[in-house]
Protein backbone atom coordinates (compact mmCIF):
# COMPACT_ATOMS: atom_id res chain seq x y z
CA UNK A 1 0.00 0.00 0.00
CA UNK A 2 1.46 3.24 -0.78
CA UNK A 3 1.23 6.34 1.41
CA UNK A 4 -1.71 8.44 -0.74
CA UNK A 5 -3.36 5.37 -0.56
CA UNK A 6 -2.98 4.22 3.09
CA UNK A 7 -3.66 7.98 3.67
CA UNK A 8 -7.09 8.05 1.86
CA UNK A 9 -8.09 4.33 3.04
CA UNK A 10 -7.59 4.69 6.66
CA UNK A 11 -10.37 4.52 8.90
CA UNK A 12 -11.07 4.38 12.57
CA UNK A 13 -11.42 0.59 13.38
CA UNK A 14 -13.13 0.02 16.69
CA UNK A 15 -14.15 -3.80 16.29
CA UNK A 16 -11.18 -6.08 16.62
CA UNK A 17 -10.27 -10.32 16.44
CA UNK A 18 -8.74 -11.95 19.42
CA UNK A 19 -5.64 -12.57 17.82
CA UNK A 20 -2.62 -11.03 19.69
CA UNK A 21 -0.54 -8.52 17.39
CA UNK A 22 3.14 -9.75 16.56
CA UNK A 23 6.15 -8.06 18.74
CA UNK A 24 7.66 -7.35 15.53
CA UNK A 25 4.65 -5.29 13.99
CA UNK A 26 4.48 -4.08 17.24
CA UNK A 27 8.21 -2.45 17.30
CA UNK A 28 7.19 -1.50 13.94
CA UNK A 29 4.42 0.91 15.16
CA UNK A 30 6.79 2.03 17.82
CA UNK A 31 9.63 3.01 14.77
CA UNK A 32 6.84 4.33 12.62
CA UNK A 33 5.78 6.56 15.81
CA UNK A 34 9.53 7.36 16.74
CA UNK A 35 9.97 8.75 12.84
CA UNK A 36 7.01 11.38 13.36
CA UNK A 37 8.43 15.23 12.57
CA UNK A 38 9.39 17.09 15.73
CA UNK A 39 9.95 20.39 16.74
CA UNK A 40 13.59 21.32 17.19
CA UNK A 41 13.69 17.54 16.89
CA UNK A 42 12.80 17.18 20.03
CA UNK A 43 11.65 13.73 20.51
CA UNK A 44 9.94 14.07 23.39
CA UNK A 45 7.81 10.91 23.29
CA UNK A 46 7.19 8.25 25.72
CA UNK A 47 5.21 4.79 24.55
CA UNK A 48 3.36 2.58 26.81
CA UNK A 49 2.39 -0.79 25.32
CA UNK A 50 -0.48 -2.33 27.28
CA UNK A 51 -1.48 -6.04 26.73
CA UNK A 52 -2.46 -6.74 29.97
CA UNK A 53 -6.12 -7.41 29.40
CA UNK A 54 -7.12 -5.75 33.26
CA UNK A 55 -5.60 -2.88 32.60
CA UNK A 56 -6.83 -2.42 28.92
CA UNK A 57 -11.02 -2.84 30.86
CA UNK A 58 -9.58 -0.52 33.25
CA UNK A 59 -9.46 2.22 30.80
CA UNK A 60 -13.15 1.60 29.96
CA UNK A 61 -14.16 2.36 33.87
CA UNK A 62 -12.82 6.27 33.11
CA UNK A 63 -13.01 6.97 29.30
CA UNK A 64 -16.50 6.74 28.18
CA UNK A 65 -15.31 6.08 24.69
CA UNK A 66 -12.88 3.28 25.06
CA UNK A 67 -15.41 0.24 24.47
CA UNK A 68 -12.76 -0.81 21.50
CA UNK A 69 -10.88 -1.76 24.57
CA UNK A 70 -12.84 -4.75 25.40
CA UNK A 71 -11.88 -6.23 21.91
CA UNK A 72 -8.57 -4.45 21.41
CA UNK A 73 -5.46 -6.70 21.89
CA UNK A 74 -3.15 -4.38 22.95
CA UNK A 75 -3.12 -0.33 22.92
CA UNK A 76 -0.27 2.25 22.76
CA UNK A 77 -0.16 4.95 25.17
CA UNK A 78 1.69 7.78 23.38
CA UNK A 79 2.77 10.21 26.37
CA UNK A 80 5.21 13.76 26.32
CA UNK A 81 8.42 14.20 28.36
CA UNK A 82 8.08 18.55 29.37
CA UNK A 83 11.92 17.76 30.39
CA UNK A 84 12.90 16.31 27.05
CA UNK A 85 11.11 19.64 25.36
CA UNK A 86 12.73 22.42 23.63
CA UNK A 87 10.01 24.67 23.51
CA UNK A 88 6.66 24.75 25.41
CA UNK A 89 3.65 22.67 24.97
CA UNK A 90 5.43 21.32 21.58
CA UNK A 91 4.99 17.75 22.88
CA UNK A 92 1.32 17.74 22.38
CA UNK A 93 2.12 18.64 18.48
CA UNK A 94 5.04 15.89 18.26
CA UNK A 95 2.61 13.49 20.22
CA UNK A 96 -0.26 14.11 18.07
CA UNK A 97 2.22 13.71 14.84
CA UNK A 98 3.54 10.19 16.22
CA UNK A 99 -0.23 9.01 17.26
CA UNK A 100 -1.07 9.73 13.62
CA UNK A 101 2.18 7.82 12.40
CA UNK A 102 0.83 5.06 14.39
CA UNK A 103 -2.65 4.82 12.77
CA UNK A 104 -1.43 4.86 9.35
CA UNK A 105 1.68 2.60 9.85
CA UNK A 106 -1.17 -0.01 11.51
CA UNK A 107 -3.42 0.14 8.21
CA UNK A 108 -0.53 -0.39 6.11
CA UNK A 109 0.38 -3.33 7.78
CA UNK A 110 -3.41 -4.95 7.80
CA UNK A 111 -4.10 -3.88 11.68
CA UNK A 112 -6.91 -1.76 12.89
CA UNK A 113 -6.76 1.03 15.23
CA UNK A 114 -8.49 3.62 16.44
CA UNK A 115 -7.04 6.96 18.48
CA UNK A 116 -8.59 7.34 22.02
CA UNK A 117 -7.90 10.86 23.14
CA UNK A 118 -6.80 11.31 26.37
CA UNK A 119 -5.22 14.76 26.40
CA UNK A 120 -6.77 17.54 27.59
CA UNK A 121 -9.74 15.41 29.80
CA UNK A 122 -8.30 16.10 33.15
CA UNK A 123 -10.28 12.41 34.51
CA UNK A 124 -8.71 10.33 31.31
CA UNK A 125 -5.07 11.98 32.16
CA UNK A 126 -5.41 11.27 35.81
CA UNK A 127 -7.09 8.21 35.06
CA UNK A 128 -3.69 6.89 32.83
CA UNK A 129 -1.62 8.07 34.93
CA UNK A 130 -2.41 6.65 37.89
CA UNK A 131 -3.21 2.88 35.62
CA UNK A 132 0.28 3.14 34.32
CA UNK A 133 1.94 4.84 37.04
CA UNK A 134 3.04 8.00 34.87
CA UNK A 135 5.83 10.22 36.71
CA UNK A 136 4.48 13.59 37.26
CA UNK A 137 6.65 15.27 34.25
CA UNK A 138 4.99 12.29 31.51
CA UNK A 139 1.83 13.76 29.56
CA UNK A 140 -0.64 11.34 28.25
CA UNK A 141 -1.88 12.68 25.05
CA UNK A 142 -3.61 9.45 23.54
CA UNK A 143 -3.94 5.63 23.43
CA UNK A 144 -4.21 4.04 20.53
CA UNK A 145 -5.93 0.74 20.54
CA UNK A 146 -4.55 -1.60 18.20
CA UNK A 147 -5.31 -5.08 16.49
CA UNK A 148 -6.82 -7.65 13.98
CA UNK A 149 -9.78 -5.54 12.81
CA UNK A 150 -12.89 -8.05 12.70
CA UNK A 151 -14.61 -5.17 10.72
CA UNK A 152 -13.27 -1.75 8.65
CA UNK A 153 -15.64 0.84 8.06
CA UNK A 154 -15.81 1.31 4.12
CA UNK A 155 -13.40 4.59 2.92
CA UNK A 156 -14.79 8.17 2.84
CA UNK A 157 -14.45 10.92 0.98
CA UNK A 158 -13.62 13.65 3.35
CA UNK A 159 -12.17 16.56 0.76
CA UNK A 160 -14.22 19.71 1.29
CA UNK A 161 -13.29 22.19 -1.69
CA UNK A 162 -15.38 24.81 0.69
CA UNK A 163 -12.92 24.56 3.15
CA UNK A 164 -10.01 25.49 0.87
CA UNK A 165 -8.43 29.38 0.62
CA UNK A 166 -5.23 30.01 -1.53
CA UNK A 167 -3.44 33.48 -0.68
CA UNK A 168 -6.20 35.45 1.39
CA UNK A 169 -9.48 33.81 3.30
Amino acid sequence: MDTIEAILTRRSVRHFLPQAVPQEMVETLLKCAMHAPSAANAQPWHFVVINDREILEEVTTFHIAAESLHEAPMAILVCGDERLEKRPDRWILDCSAATENILLAAHAMGLGAVWLGIHPDPIRIEGMRQLVELPPEIHPLSLVAVGYPAKVPPPVNRYRADRVHYNTW
